[in-house]
């Protein structure tokens, strides 16, 4: 076997910045969602409809960097390196939103006054692992299966679609993965269009009705990722990261469509941005190249700090929600607690990035594969 032979193949490093433009919008989204009385008047409006960019691009990474490479790796390795990638910053957020939740203080949740604090460290410890817990066990009160730190429901269902690709999904064949694509976009535009809020928005609860939403907004866009990786014929486009960042801040931040009215146009507007223009996105994304030092500088900070902004930054959000609840206060009033709100969410992303994720990750590479990692 070829130990390199997972690291050969160059990034798309377009794809690497608009993930992290996304998670920017989505730390804007949880920031203005603060001050929003409903979805219907919340700024940045869809930056919910970030995850689905994310599944979709995960499955098409996935997919590029590990289809054509099975008689290499086994399906243990395999699973080995996606925890060595994603694992360690699941642990830092949950480490976050444990010393997060001692400290904040807001009507809207029990303080650590009112859990104990060995309820509040189980709770931390379970979600090391990423198992969820039953709403019994919420110390928040806001039936999140991770209670300390929201966002990281997604990641459960990223495990999900990856011990789904490797036991079985990898072997379909063209038509086969089509037709799973297909059925899943029918369950998506049902979903969408028929939800009682209008959207796609939940998969963060443990309970019939989340989990539904949960998975069938991984269902499509991870594995028509994975069918665009098999299918996509590359082209090339000028200026692709520029073009595709602003439509990227587009989709997520256009207004409500339709009102408390129509609530289908807006379920509408959410499944056929997740079915028509987010693979739209990923194939301008792949089919450019980026030119000049700072714009691949730019790309790389992006990309590299995509995933740990996304999976610590709602700590910080827990306790700015908290704030502006308590006061019943307007963004005119916190702008400039909201802007170091999104700042510190950055620089803490960009701490643990250098200072624990790297470092472990490497670290785990050389003890765990004895080999370098793959960065999908």
């Amino acid at each position: 076997m070829n130990n390199n032979s997972l690291t050969t193949k160059p990034h798309y490093k377009i794809l690497d910045g608009l993930r992290g433009v996304a998670a920017l919008m989505v730390v804007l989204f949880h920031i203005f969602e603060a001050h929003a009385t409903s979805h219907l008047d919340q700024l940045i409006n869809h930056g919910y409809l970030a995850v689905d960019f994310f599944f979709l691009l995960s499955g098409f990474v996935i997919g590029y960097a590990y289809d054509d490479r099975w008689n290499n790796i086994t399906t243990l390795e395999f699973f080995k390196r996606r925890l060595i990638r994603l694992q360690p910053m699941v642990v830092m957020g949950m480490l976050v939103g444990a010393i997060c939740f001692y400290f904040q203080g807001s009507v809207l949740w029990p303080g650590i006054s009112e859990v104990p604090l060995w309820s509040m460290l189980l709770i931390m410890f379970i979600g090391f692992t990423l198992l969820p817990v039953p709403p019994s066990m919420d110390i928040r009160g806001w039936a999140e299966m991770h209670p300390l730190n929201g966002p990281a429901w997604s990641l459960f269902f990223e495990y999900f679609a990856n011990i789904l690709y490797a036991i079985g999904v990898r072997k379909f064949s063209k038509p086969a993965l089509s037709v799973l694509v297909f059925i899943s976009a029918v369950a998506l535009i049902h979903l969408a269009v028929t939800s009682p809020a209008g959207d796609v928005i939940g998969g963060w609860s443990i309970d019939p009705t989340q989990l539904y939403i949960g998975l069938t907004r991984l269902m499509y866009p991870f594995f028509a990722g994975l069918l665009l990786s098999r299918t996509v014929k590359l082209t090339f486009i000028n200026n692709a990261f520029l073009w595709c960042s602003l439509l990227v801040i587009i989709v997520l931040s256009f207004p409500r469509i339709g009102g408390s009215e129509h609530l289908w146009m807006n379920g509408l507007y959410d499944s056929l941005s997740i079915i028509l223009i987010f693979p739209l996105l990923i194939y301008l994304g792949a089919s450019g190249d980026v030119k000049g030092k700072y714009a691949d500088k730019l790309c790389k900070f992006l990309g590299d700090v995509s995933y740990p902004i996304y999976i610590t930054h709602y700590p910080i959000v827990y306790i700015y929600t908290g704030w502006v609840y308590d006061g019943r206060l307007k963004i005119k009033e916190t702008y400039p607690i909201a802007i170091l709100a999104f700042i510190s969410c950055i620089a803490l992303a960009y701490a643990a990035l250098k200072l624990y994720d790297e470092p472990t990750r490497k670290w785990l590479g050389k003890k765990v594969l004895l080999k370098p990692t793959a960065s999908a």
